[in-house]
């Protein structure tokens, strides 16, 4: 492994232990928009996997190829995501606009 592999691993690694640190006031800022988030997403865990698969990288056909929820169902979240503010950019590779653990719709 080279020098910089194992530093790239370490800086990521810091990134993901203050992102668990922040967590607490990261929900406390983002509280409205994560409770419209999920009166949007229900009790459909095809749509909780979608959402948590915006990130900007993908195409919704490959979001709806990966979590298998329906095309139309895929196209009217992203638009009522997109409606709230919930997402960013045009839509045909949707990002959440706000950060959510992968555990945000279990419980």
């Amino acid at each position: 492994m080279s020098e910089s592999t194992q530093l790239l691993a370490a800086v990521e690694e810091i990134r993901e232990l203050v992102r668990l640190m922040a967590e607490p006031a990261i929900a406390e800022r983002d509280a409205k928009r994560r409770a419209e988030l999920k009166k949007i997403v229900g009790s459909s865990a095809r749509k909780a996997q979608a959402v948590l698969q915006m990130d900007g990288t993908r195409a919704q056909k490959e979001i709806q190829r990966e979590t298998g929820i329906d095309p139309g169902d895929l196209s009217k979240l992203v638009k009522r995501l997109k409606e709230s503010d919930l997402i960013s950019g045009d839509g045909k590779q949707p990002q959440l606009a706000i950060t959510v653990p992968t555990n945000f719709f279990e419980a």
